[in-house]
């Protein structure tokens, strides 16, 4: 990735996060709707800050898809070339084109980085929802037992296990109700957009997906009935694609169907998003062995400490760090199969590798 790359996408991803936590502030019940000891726990997870990933993956997948849609719309299978009446973003490659770093934030907005698309808003803000949810649950004493998380106490620390436990069903109820309800419309074909961003946002999020990825992790940790479990390589890989990388494909693949994604287009956004996942889960593993609390914001060096089965611990650090750039490489190479690397996920995917927290 080029400097006026870097900068570009820097800006972007502030601008995003931006508009994610605007649309989360607005979206998020409060009192008298719920009581305000429920309201406050939520928000207290949600805004404890965090990359924003996924929100970001489905803003810059349905960004990818109106460029597509406006330069190949045969390939949507779309009836009309015009593009649609929602706010764009400039890609990073034209950005580069012009010769000029922008390095502020405020430059970055000026040279036009604008709203994400109107309709990949309440899909990009529920995954976040459920990230957070599982976030909460995954701190639980009963589960991981961290007491650290993006840099500040964890929820249950400050709120007790209940109120934690009931935050975070809160937060996965409203996340479907937000997708459903967000944009009122009644256009059959955005109806359909939505019932298939909740179905894969559900499947990603229950016992096929995370929540069964995680029942595996507590397995193999004997932290569940019967005999822990052994895990070997391949077993590793299935129970991180369902524990992280599902929600993360389904985070590009619900802002690509929310923009009006099918066949090939779709496909190559959810094999990029499945490549993305297991990528940023080796990640975190070498992070967890080379990382620190203040870094990080969560608790360094639990995984060994509990002899959890890692990237790092089957297949040692360098090795890993190989295996997660070929997984992001796999993850551009499916782009530019699908006529989709003119965009923020390539770069975005860059970032995964990269990032240091």
């Amino acid at each position: 990735m080029t400097r006026s790359v870097a900068d570009s996408l820097a800006a972007f991803l502030e601008h995003a996060r931006a508009r994610v936590d605007e649309a989360l502030e607005r979206y998020l019940p409060r009192p008298p709707a719920c009581p305000p000891i429920v309201s406050e726990a939520m928000r207290y997870s949600v805004f404890a800050g965090g990359k924003r990933l996924r929100p970001v993956l489905a803003l810059a997948a349905a960004d990818a898809i109106e460029r597509l849609e406006r330069s190949e719309p045969a390939l949507l299978g779309l009836p009309a070339p015009a593009p649609p009446a929602l706010p764009r973003l400039r890609s990073p490659q034209s950005e580069a084109s012009d010769g000029v770093a922008r390095r502020s934030a405020s430059g970055a907005e000026a040279a036009a980085l604008r709203a994400p698309s109107a309709l990949a808003m309440p899909a990009a803000c529920a995954l976040e929802l459920i990230h957070t949810y599982s976030l909460i649950h995954d701190d639980l004493p009963a589960m991981d037992n961290d007491t650290l998380r993006r840099g500040r106490p964890t929820l249950h620390v400050v709120y007790g296990d209940g109120i934690a436990i009931l935050a975070g069903d809160g937060l996965q109820a409203e996340a479907f109700a937000l997708v459903a309800r967000e944009p009122p419309t009644d256009d059959p074909a955005i109806v359909a957009r939505k019932l298939r961003a909740l179905s894969t946002i559900a499947g990603a999020a229950g016992a096929t997906g995370m929540v069964g990825g995680q029942a595996i992790d507590l397995q193999a940790a004997g932290q569940a009935p019967g005999r822990a479990v052994t895990l070997d390589a391949e077993d590793l890989r299935a129970m991180h694609a369902r524990k992280t990388g599902a929600l993360i494909a389904a985070s590009a693949a619900s802002g690509a169907l929310m923009a009006g994604a099918t066949g090939a287009s779709l496909a190559a956004i959810e094999r990029y998003g499945t490549l993305i996942g297991l990528a940023f889960q080796i990640v975190d593993d070498v992070l967890d062995v080379e990382g620190d609390a203040h870094t990080l914001g969560k608790s360094a060096g639990k995984d060994a400490a509990g002899a959890k089965p890692t990237y790092p611990a089957l297949f040692g650090l360098e090795r890993s760090r190989h295996m997660a750039a070929d997984s992001v490489e796999e993850a551009k190479a499916a782009l530019v199969d699908g006529h989709l690397a003119k965009g923020w996920l390539g770069p975005i995917a860059d970032w995964v590798v990269s990032r240091r927290s």
